[in-house]
């Protein structure tokens, strides 16, 4: 049986947009000469990093819910970098944006401009009453940084509380954020002090536990020996591997955090706006976060945009750079968001996807009970996981399977990443339709037969 240690390394080497496996080889070769030159092309210009250089393929154009490769073949994206809440090239988002660029595509710093206000008006808008302040930047790494800086600004304590295995953005105050050991590899101390506490796993949670309210006290196990933490800093929904806390879990959290000082930082940056049904995920939970981080998709596929949110009462730091950032107040970015809220209001977009939920529950069950190889299908809005595990008490993780399935679906149409090794997730854009999504089940139902024999 292959030990934790040995599948840690192994979903390294598979996890998500696979790099070095074996299988990547195998995969190569379906491929015809023209994007073989291109990949090689890549390789030799751009620096080798795991989950991204050497790349899986090469794309011509997108459109919707698909991606097209430069052999003119179509994907379903279920993965999309989480940027494609509202589909690629949506119609409403490019023309508001083309529009923009014929008036004001750039704004220098020092000077501000009406649809950056009224993005920020917008976004706040959305938000309970209490927190009405915004900074925008170009992506969600860098709003990250921005929380981190705020929360020694407002508390006066500079460490930091975030949960095992977390992922916050990848500059260097985002990684030392985080508990992604993958991304601390080779750079010695870190910046914040940052103390992990276990992730809630509901199907597998260790030593015994029933539920997930022992993984919020542990955060008042750290905060009780140490008052020099200003900040917990968590995903409401982790979007890798989706893991969804239970309502009791997060709103101990919040107690445990006022209780003693600590900023509530939630990292929405890839589960924001309808992604979980609800515009943004800590509604399901009827809490109130004093820090919020946003992106991804608040961009509309089209352009790098980010925001925090926060308290009106964190308004104190005018003397201090926090963002500063040469985009910070982007028209293109601004319009881009503005377009990509209006449409998920008009178009009725969060109603949809709690419609699609039901849906997906549904149909992902039923593949569960036809598919031994199938541990656990767990999902909210339009983010679904479905966990292979190789023998279902043990639950030893059923990673060579979950690298072929993928591949398997990536021949037949289908679009995906794998977490954890032998997590399939699924995060289509929202604008899906019913018979599409049937239709990503279908082939997910298909690979698992073909390479399981079930």
């Amino acid at each position: 049986m292959m030990t934790a240690g040995t599948q840690q390394e192994v979903s390294l080497l598979t996890e998500g947009d696979v790099n070095f496996a074996p299988s990547r080889k195998g995969w190569y070769k379906t491929l015809d000469t023209t994007t073989m030159d291109l990949l090689e092309k890549d390789s030799e210009v751009f620096l080798h990093q795991s989950l991204s250089t050497p790349c899986l393929d090469v794309l011509q154009s997108c459109e919707g819910i698909y991606i097209t490769d430069t052999s003119g073949k179509k994907l379903m994206d279920f993965h999309g970098n989480n940027v494609h809440q509202v589909g690629y090239r949506n119609a409403y988002v490019v023309d508001k944006v083309k529009a923009q660029l014929d008036i004001l595509p750039f704004s220098p710093r020092r000077y501000t401009n009406a649809v950056a206000i009224d993005c920020a008006k917008k976004i706040t808008s959305l938000f309970p009453p209490a927190l009405s302040r915004i900074l925008f930047a170009p992506g969600g790494t860098s709003t990250i940084g921005i929380a981190l800086k705020l929360a020694r600004v407002v508390t006066g304590k500079y460490k930091v509380v975030s949960l095992a295995d977390s992922f916050h953005g990848a500059s260097i105050d985002a990684i030392a954020a985080g508990g992604e050991e993958q991304f601390k590899r080779y750079l010695g101390p870190l910046i914040p002090n940052t103390t992990n506490i276990p992730q809630p796993t509901g199907y597998r949670h260790k030593n015994g536990v029933e539920d997930d309210l022992a993984y919020a006290n542990a955060l008042e196990d750290i905060l009780k020996n140490d008052t020099g933490v200003g900040a917990f800093i968590a995903e409401t929904v982790r979007n890798t591997d989706v893991q969804i806390p239970s309502k009791a879990y997060w709103q101990r959290v919040r107690e445990i955090c006022t209780q003693y000082n600590v900023l509530l930082i939630l990292d929405e940056i890839p589960i924001a706006f309808g992604r979980t049904g609800k515009m943004f995920a800590f509604e399901h939970y009827d809490i109130e976060p004093d820090i919020v981080c946003l992106g991804k998709g608040l961009g509309g596929g089209v352009i790098p945009f980010a925001a925090m949110i926060c308290r009106e009462g964190y308004n104190i730091a005018g003397d201090v750079s926090l963002g500063h950032y040469t985009h910070e107040k982007s028209p293109l970015g601004s319009a881009a968001a503005l377009a990509m809220i209006e449409y998920l209001e008009q178009e009725h977009i969060l109603e949809k996807v709690q419609a699609d939920e039901i849906f997906m529950r549904e149909q992902l069950q039923l593949l569960k009970e036809r598919h031994p190889v199938i541990g656990d299908v767990r999902g909210i809005g339009l983010l679904w996981g479905i966990e292979l595990v190789k023998d279902a008490v043990t639950k030893v993780k059923a990673i060579t399977e979950a690298e072929k399935i993928m591949y398997e679906c990536l021949a037949n149409g289908l679009s995906f990443k794998v977490s954890q090794g032998n997590v399939l997730q699924l995060c289509p854009p929202l604008i899906i339709t019913r018979a599409q999504l049937m239709s990503a089940i279908t082939i997910i139902d298909n690979a698992i037969a073909t390479i399981c024999g079930t």
